[in-house]
């Protein structure tokens, strides 16, 4: 392998004693790999709203100015009391990517000079050390903008379904259906015969699921919403939900429609509702405010959050070792992921980008390429 540079370039995010968030690029020593682990030269990394969340903070990055080598933008006024932790805290941001080994240590060496996609944080940097067991090889050839995204969307939505069939559902509804994620949990419920009811905000994102092959769109800004949705639950059967919305009704909607559709489909309720349990688990937070449940779906059901780390610590070697397997077959099918725009490290710091990529807008994904 070619020789590397003695130091490389990373982003770091930290809240600020004054309530802000400042966003830079620092020049650190490159890292050597320990026994397990590998070096990665980053090719990219993509902008899940998760990694948005922790590099901008809610930042108000319309506000934000470019000073040097950072963006700094003020925080709403009381975020700061809720990042306490984060305060004078530098954190490396981006939860995975996809890049090729350049330097292995002891025990790792079957990886060297592999494209790979990896899991383990700090992916916007131009090299990674990462623990090889968070590698997933990637077919020889394989572009890394095709690997850069295949843990996060890709081991979220089979763990829906992985969910779905666990807690004994036989069918799903999904929020902010139009994502990445959400075409591939269509595709994944197409391929698997499950029952998927997709909720969007706009009439033109219901047409994109409807041509992959979406059988029910539900469009929550449609005067029809409440029964519409009771409607497409009632087809399906679906007595789970998984929102990326969190704040607002939308949890509340989902249990509702799901009540409504078994008593419609003839299943018995006393002043206590159905006995059929209902459940909607909160993995997203486009919506930061207050959950507000509405009390008109009896009282058997449960809303929790879900998230795909504790999630993956849930499973055996075997469940783990299939669900990779899947991914890498469906890599530029199922699991494929599509990008609008493309950004360099220092990209990421520019005020008016920065503002596009918050805005987290259906069909306008971005990707890091920390080599640009």
């Amino acid at each position: 392998m070619s020789e590397l540079p003695d130091t490389m370039r990373r982003v770091r995010s930290v809240v600020t004693a004054d309530g802000q968030i400042e966003v830079s690029l620092e020049t650190v020593p490159m890292p050597q790999p320990r026994d397990g682990q590998v070096l990665v030269r980053v090719e990219a990394s993509p902008l899940n709203p998760s990694d948005i969340a922790v590099l901008l903070a809610g930042g108000k990055v319309a506000e934000g100015t470019r000073v040097g080598d950072a963006l700094v933008a003020p925080l709403p006024s009381g975020a700061a009391s809720m990042l306490t932790a984060r305060v004078g805290q530098p954190t490396v941001v981006g939860n995975e990517g996809s890049g090729v080994v350049v330097a292995t240590g002891a025990g790792a060496e079957a990886l060297a000079g592999q494209t790979v996609g990896f899991l383990g944080g700090g992916a916007y940097a131009e090299y990674r050390v990462v623990p090889a067991m968070m590698c997933l090889p990637l077919p020889e050839g394989t572009d890394p903008r095709d690997g850069a995204s295949c843990f996060v969307n890709p081991l979220t939505a089979l763990g829906m379904v992985e969910t779905m069939r666990r807690e004994g559902h036989t069918a799903l509804i999904h929020t902010a259906a139009a994502s990445n994620l959400g075409q591939m949990l269509v595709r994944i419920c197409q391929e698997d015969g499950i029952g998927l009811v997709n909720v969007v905000r706009r009439p033109e994102q219901a047409a994109l699921l409807a041509d992959l092959g979406a059988q029910h769109v539900v469009v929550s800004s449609a005067p029809s919403y409440s029964s519409d949705l009771a409607t497409a639950v009632g087809a399906t059967g679906a007595t789970l939900g998984f929102d990326a919305i969190g704040g607002g009704e939308t949890a509340s909607d989902l249990l509702m429609a799901m009540e409504s559709a078994l008593i419609a489909n003839g299943v018995a309720a006393t002043g206590y509702g159905t006995s059929v349990h209902k459940q909607v688990y909160i993995y997203g937070g486009l919506d930061v405010g207050p959950i507000v449940l509405n009390r008109r779906f009896g009282f058997t059901w449960g809303v929790g959050g879900w998230l795909l780390t504790p999630f993956l610590g849930t499973l055996s070697m075997d469940d783990h070792t299939r669900l990779r397997a899947r991914v890498v077959a469906g890599l530029t099918t199922t699991f494929a992921s599509s990008y609008s725009s493309e950004v360099s490290l220092d990209g990421l710091l520019d005020p008016e980008t920065a503002q596009a990529y918050a805005r987290q807008a259906t069909g306008s994904k971005y990707l890091v390429r920390p080599q640009t």
